[in-house]
């Protein structure tokens, strides 16, 4: 039997369903979801595991005109990206007119279409009737010439598999990358700071979540209890107004995201987990260049 192997990657405006597409192809939880666009940051890698492949998924964050040196590091991400999978999937909710964003990026991949075979999904079709996904698939017809054409709904599972075996076809034939159980290639402290970072921006106003990053500072078993995991994290907010947003009436926020996040990394990492989270202000992170790195971008 051959066995193929390689990278695929999904990109697409911010909020286009990319990430919960990567979850559910993988099976469980490795690229953090949330209503708020722009969540991704990092380009994250999740494995699927198959008999006769071995696909990994590079979620990317969405491609959007940026206004900050972060959002300008963000888009180069996945350039980069997108320049060296097997193959690209460009996805587009069933639910909202193909518009500027995602002409820009067809115009973008344009360039990669030569060399690299690109899909288009049809996002989120649970959202849309019927008609507005046929529409859909006309309309993307007219962006890009595209390998296949494919509509798709991570939240119901409709044609999840299909997806995965369109992309496991063009695949080169290659042994596995990944031993097998690896779910993601992401270190856990990159994980857990995104799972806090994740429970930080439920509820939080609109123009707060670009200003939000987390660090963790510290991951280890307690000494006296060796099932218990000690990790101290920082939240990092750009101005001391939205300290005071995050942290809550008497801290209170900052008590719920903290149990909202506690509970995740225990999922995550199969242990008890003692989680204490700072607030702190780094003025003006996004458009530094030193605290941008510092801050891991």
């Amino acid at each position: 039997m051959t066995h193929r192997s390689g990278f695929a990657c999904f990109v697409g405006r911010p909020n286009a369903g990319k990430s919960t597409l990567t979850n559910s192809l993988v099976g469980t939880k490795v690229a953090i979801t949330s209503s708020k666009p722009q969540t991704t940051r990092h380009a994250i890698r999740g494995i699927v595991h198959r008999d006769d492949a071995q696909l990994v998924i590079v979620d990317t964050p969405g491609v959007h005109k940026p206004r900050t040196l972060l959002g300008q590091r963000l888009n180069d991400v996945v350039r980069e990206t997108w320049s060296e999978v097997d193959v690209v999937g460009f996805c587009v909710p069933a639910d909202e007119k193909v518009g500027p964003g995602d002409r820009y990026i067809a115009s973008e991949l344009r360039k990669v279409a030569q060399r690299t075979p690109v899909i288009g999904i049809v996002t989120k079709t649970d959202l849309a009737k019927p008609e507005q996904i046929a529409e859909q698939l006309l309309a993307l017809q007219d962006v890009l010439d595209f390998e296949e054409l494919i509509p798709v709904s991570a939240v119901d599972g409709f044609q999840v598999k299909q997806l995965e075996d369109l992309l496991v076809a063009r695949l080169p034939e290659g042994p596995q990358l990944y031993p097998d159980g690896d779910l993601t290639d992401e270190p856990e402290q990159t994980l857990v700071a995104e799972l806090i970072r994740e429970a930080a921006l439920e509820g939080v106003r609109d123009e707060l979540p670009h200003s939000i990053a987390v660090t963790v500072e510290e991951m280890l078993p307690r000494e006296d209890k060796r099932d218990l995991l000690d990790i101290y994290a920082t939240v990092y907010v750009e101005r001391p107004s939205q300290k005071g947003i995050i942290l809550g009436h008497q801290g209170e926020r900052m008590k719920a995201v903290g149990a909202q996040a506690r509970q995740q990394i225990q999922k995550l990492l199969g242990t008890k987990v003692y989680l204490n989270l700072h607030v702190k202000v780094a003025k003006d992170w996004q458009r530094d260049p030193k605290q941008l790195r510092r801050l891991g971008f």
